[in-house]
């Protein structure tokens, strides 16, 4: 099993997409502190029209608990697609630079690829949440923000990670669909899908019961994830579950038509 970890390590080094990965997640930061800087002046708000409006609307306030409820939602609901984008990266390049033969080929059990995949994609996760948590607080030192102590750091780490973690539970559902369809397009264009039919079921009474509103309803900022029915909690594990053990059998299966 280390071997095969190894191996997809290797191969990850050898590319630019992880490069490209942590650049969205510094413009991603960037953006977020664009508005609390924008809030910061509301006459500088008034004079740019749309975009300061839409920041006085969002009720935004020049704070580190502002500022960390935009980092959150950037590992939560904005990790969804990201996160999508790396798991269908990491399955996808074998069909895409067609060496999925010589991976099915290899005298190794098919379920410790997907294994290794996924435990590549969470150490690749990891990384780029720390730097997300590593480029807010250094922008926010840099914005000034009003707000700062031990406790509102706290919050903003943990609830990044809390967020980040409930949103990687959903991604191995988009390995399934890659490696069932062996292309890109349909697992990002699902992670798009069900983002957007969770934000639409979040404001409905199924929301506790729909894992892509379920996500965003906990990801909701350092004041402290939403409080939710186990149920929920459930329904993301069961999701993660059904994840890994689509992919594990459709791999296992690849070699039929």
């Amino acid at each position: 099993m280390a071997d095969v970890i190894a191996a997809e390590f290797a191969k990850l080094r050898r590319s630019g997409v992880p490069w490209v990965t942590a650049a969205v997640m510094v413009v991603a930061v960037l953006g977020a502190a664009l508005l609390i800087w924008i809030v910061r002046d509301p006459e500088r708000a008034a004079s740019l029209g749309l975009l300061g409006t839409k920041a006085n609307l969002a009720g935004l306030e020049a704070t580190w608990t502002a500022f960390g409820t935009y980092v959150t939602a950037i590992a939560g609901a904005g990790g969804l697609l990201l996160l999508a984008f790396v798991v269908t990266y990491l399955f996808g390049r074998e069909y895409a630079d067609d060496t999925a033969k010589n991976m099915l080929g290899l005298p190794t059990p098919r379920w410790r690829f997907v294994v290794a995949k996924l435990a590549v994609a969470a150490a690749w996760w990891l990384a780029l949440v720390a730097l997300l948590l590593a480029a807010a607080f250094g922008t926010g030192a840099l914005l000034d923000l009003d707000g700062f102590s031990g406790a509102a750091a706290a919050g903003i780490v943990g609830g990044t990670l809390f967020a980040a973690g409930v949103s990687f539970l959903l991604v191995p559902v988009c390995a399934w669909i890659t490696i069932a369809t062996r292309s890109y397009l349909a697992p990002l264009g699902f992670a798009l899908g069900m983002l957007l039919l969770g934000n639409l079921l979040g404001h409905t009474e199924w929301a506790s019961w729909f894992p892509w509103s379920i996500v965003a309803l906990l990801a909701t900022g350092a004041g402290g994830p939403t409080v939710l029915p186990w149920t929920s909690y459930a329904v993301l594990v069961a999701t993660f579950a059904a994840g890994v053990a689509g992919a594990i059998h459709r791999l296992a299966h690849a070699d039929n038509p």
